[in-house]
């Protein structure tokens, strides 16, 4: 099942509720770009391997290759997001509680970024997207138990994951070094932490990108009174502008999360900062590959977090540590609650 660009286009002008829909969607899009990937690039500006400028634009490029790429060769991300929740079969209810919460989402995002937390665009994703479903069936039965699982899942992979595999991962490269004048590998590792950040970029895109496509899709289906699709094919024209939409987000850039994830985590030396990035992008792309959701901002804090603790527990500065694992556990209570509400509220008016 495909949506042409024409057909996008005359919904958009043709329902005021798909049109309000579409417009927080994209700023959803844009927003993610801003908060969340520049958790991509931290260490490759906190090592003071590139520009924060370079940095940017090194990011919005492949976080466009990313979404358009992983998104012809794997939708299975997209697919998870597309079917975690059901809408109920009144196309016009369902378009309202979708804007619900991506008002929920942009709201969180908004005062995330203000405080500089790294949180997850991804888990408020699917908090409001629950939180809405719930509101509008009433019960817990609009929620897709199994892909839920699959959630619950990439929590538990980024936490256990990232730490484990940057921990395991710098532990590899220091015996391969241990021997080697460390003067003379800084032009290697500055080289690994440049493509440690494109690869962090280009599966952050990959991850990210493709739960927005899958929510897009589904709000394009519901305007046009489709309900109970259980598959989808992603058009072009939708990945190009999912991509553009994030990657004019990236280049805006998040300098107060930069700094949060890349220096107050732990203080890290340029091949350790490498080592993130590459056991970051690794854990992403064995997500992907199986259509599990997880969060890219946590999963980079806890491969920092893993590569830090490789020499001494010290090096991680717990409060800070403490304020993401905060922020993840009440992302979902709070984006869900307020998702619940907004749709509550969008129902009696409409």
């Amino acid at each position: 099942m495909a949506i042409t660009l024409v057909e996008f286009i005359e919904k958009l002008f043709s329902s005021w509720s798909f049109f309000i829909m579409a417009i927080l969607l994209s700023g959803v899009i844009f927003a993610n770009g801003f908060t969340d990937a520049p958790n991509s690039i931290a260490t490759c500006v906190t090592t003071r391997t590139i520009t924060p400028k370079g940095a940017l634009l090194m990011s919005a490029v492949f976080n466009f290759f990313g979404i358009f790429i992983m998104s012809t060769i794997n939708a299975k991300v997209a697919k998870t997001i597309f079917n975690i929740v059901d809408l109920g079969t009144n196309s016009e209810t369902a378009v309202l509680a979708l804007s619900a919460a991506m008002i929920s989402i942009v709201s969180w995002a908004f005062l995330s970024g203000k405080l500089g937390i790294p949180t997850s665009e991804s888990h408020a994703l699917i908090a409001g997207l629950t939180g809405a479903a719930i509101a509008l069936r009433g019960g817990f039965f609009a929620v897709n138990g199994y892909e839920w699982l699959k959630v619950l899942i990439g929590i538990v992979a980024s936490i256990i994951g990232g730490f484990s595999v940057g921990f395991i991962f710098v532990k590899i490269v220091e015996f391969i070094f241990k021997n080697f004048n460390r003067v003379k590998t800084k032009k290697f590792f500055r080289v690994s932490q440049i493509l440690g950040g494109a690869s962090m970029s280009f599966m952050h895109g990959a991850q990210a990108g493709q739960k927005f496509i899958g929510v897009f899709i589904l709000g394009i289906l519901l305007s046009n009174g489709i309900t109970g699709a259980a598959d989808f094919q992603i058009p072009i024209w939708l990945m190009v502008y999912c991509a553009l939409l994030m990657t004019l987000g990236t280049s805006i850039g998040g300098y107060k999360i930069i700094k949060t994830v890349g220096s107050k985590v732990a203080s890290l030396e340029l091949y350790q900062g490498a080592v993130s990035d590459i056991a970051t992008a690794s854990c992403l792309l064995l997500a992907s590959i199986f259509g599990i959701p997880v969060s890219t901002a946590h999963t980079k804090s806890l491969a920092i977090m893993g590569v830090g603790a490789s020499r001494r527990l010290s090096n991680i500065n717990w409060n800070i540590v403490k304020r993401i694992i905060l922020a993840g556990i009440i992302t979902f209570p709070c984006c869900g609650l307020f998702a619940f509400i907004v749709t509550k509220i969008l129902l009696m008016i409409f």
